[in-house]
């Protein structure tokens, strides 16, 4: 009876031991691992490869490596305290597909906030129009862009979003071509409606003169004849210059004649 006691606590005691130093050791590679993850990440995210990218992606690259060599570390340091394998593998997989779940939408974002911070359809301060909107940028994070619009709101839109949707901008080049319409009456002499709109652009100091301004008869319509001018000017330009040529251009008509004609409808009454 005592010998099979004896046998008993010598087994417990030496499974207690064995279990103690895994978990010494265990706690020994939780403690040094992650002194080391440390070390890794900064010697990666310091490369000159690195040190080129956009402070939002260095950041977030950095926390992405990190978290990595973590989990890394925290398995290993698990299996060889003695957690089952299969039992650790199947526990990260069940919690992976419910965090994958709960956080699909921010995934999505996620992602697209890695898609524009690396192929830059846009940066900071340029005028853009997306998912049916339109604003300066003022910030561009891993999960939203702020932009803000003409009458200084601030729009938060979810990169998901728009990474999903046709982007415009704007600001992209230097210089832009302004568009305008103007409809004029049919008995207009049609060589002085064109030389009046160019005469009004060439004289604004903001329309460049190469390419130069082209205005030309682009339609006609039931109750007037319709002219395209065509202007190039700087980005910073464009609306003071579509603004003063469109008042500009006004006083020129009605200084010289030229009608700007209501919509009307004849009616023909039968005897």
């Amino acid at each position: 009876m005592d010998k099979t006691l004896e046998e008993i606590l010598h087994s417990l005691t030496k499974s207690f031991i064995n279990s103690g130093l895994k978990i010494i050791i265990a706690l020994l590679i939780l403690l040094i691992g992650f002194k080391i993850a440390r070390f890794i990440t900064k010697k990666i995210i310091n490369s000159q490869g690195f040190k080129k990218l956009d402070s939002s992606v260095y950041s977030f690259l950095n926390a992405l490596i990190l978290v990595m060599l973590y989990t890394i570390v925290i398995v290993t340091a698990a299996l060889i305290a003695g957690v089952p394998a299969t039992s650790f593998i199947a526990i990260l997989g069940t919690a992976g597909v419910a965090l994958g779940l709960a956080l699909q939408g921010a995934f999505s974002n996620l992602a697209g906030g890695i898609m524009l911070l690396i192929f830059r359809p846009f940066n900071v301060g340029d005028y853009i129009e997306a998912d049916g909107l339109s604003g300066s940028v003022k910030a561009i994070s891993i999960f939203y862009t702020v932009l803000v619009t003409p009458d200084n709101k601030h729009v938060t839109i979810p990169n998901g979003n728009l990474m999903n949707s046709s982007i415009t901008n704007y600001s992209a080049e230097p210089t832009r071509r302004l568009d305008i319409v103007f409809s004029v009456a049919y008995d207009s002499d049609i060589e002085k409606v064109k030389s009046i709109i160019l005469e009004t652009v060439n004289s604004h100091e903001a329309a460049l003169k190469d390419p130069a301004p082209a205005a030309r008869i682009s339609n006609h319509t039931q109750n007037s004849l319709e002219f395209t001018l065509r202007v190039w000017c700087r980005r910073e330009d464009f609306w003071a210059l579509k603004f003063d040529l469109l008042e500009n251009t006004k006083k020129a008509f009605d200084q010289n004649g030229i009608v700007i004609p209501y919509q009307q409808i004849d009616v023909h009454l039968d005897k």
